[in-house]
């Protein structure tokens, strides 16, 4: 068994990537924006922190347009449909609790801030089931930086390369493998056409699978070093 499980959180637990690209989609009226052209933008936002994300968005709308205002009427649209609950993922409520009812430590690394990820995690009923939970704004480096997955390893009392970690987007990935974590990727949104980076991740459809894959995975290590011995 892993000594740990390092989980991002949006796109990879909640459906908040989906979430958030409609709610970007329905400024488009408003800021006379071309909807496949955010489309194709909002791809490249998935995994950036907050201060990264929004340079890119001051970039994508040009110095004529009013940042301040597209940030308030997406958090606004944002906050509409977050009302309505937040999305969880496939698979994710059940392995989750099943590990936590284990005794596993687990923890959130995401490029959200810290109290925002907290509170979303708290109303899709998932809190309880991580010993800590680090936000973008709690950490040295964002993500690809492997800071925060070592920061998780590190507050769980274990080390990066005795835990498995679980991306959708191909920064966070980056930034587990680095760590030295055995590393699965789950892809959420991404353009067909884009290649996934080559960091020697696993891939998975879903957590449950994910999860299979890295009992295995340190399963036969235990196996091999029982019977070097």
């Amino acid at each position: 068994m892993p000594a740990a499980y390092l989980f991002d959180m949006d796109g990879l637990l909640l459906d908040t990537e989906q979430l958030t690209l409609d709610a970007f989609l329905d400024c488009a009226p408003e800021f006379d924006l071309d909807p496949e052209a955010m489309r194709s933008f909002f791809m490249g936002l998935i995994g950036t922190a907050k201060a990264q994300g929004e340079q890119m968005v001051r970039d994508f709308i040009g110095p004529d347009g009013d940042f301040v205002a597209l940030d308030q009427a997406w958090q606004h649209h944002s906050h509409k449909r977050m009302a309505k609950g937040v999305p969880v993922k496939p698979t994710v409520a059940d392995t989750l609790k099943t590990l936590h009812a284990e005794g596993h430590a687990m923890a959130v690394v995401t490029s959200t801030l810290g109290d925002k990820a907290r509170h979303h995690l708290d109303r899709a009923g998932l809190l309880p089931c991580f010993r800590v939970v680090i936000g973008g704004d709690e950490v040295r480096a964002n993500k690809p930086d492997p800071a925060p997955y070592l920061q998780g390893a590190d507050t769980l009392g274990v080390a990066a390369e005795q835990c498995a970690a679980f991306e959708d987007s191909d920064l966070g990935i980056t930034a587990a493998a680095r760590a030295g974590c055995f590393a699965v990727q789950i892809p959420d949104l991404r353009p067909a056409s884009r290649a996934f980076p080559e960091v020697g991740q696993r891939f998975a459809p879903t957590l449950k699978d994910a999860v299979a894959a890295a009992r295995a995975h340190f399963g036969q290590q235990r196996t091999r070093l029982v019977s070097t011995n």
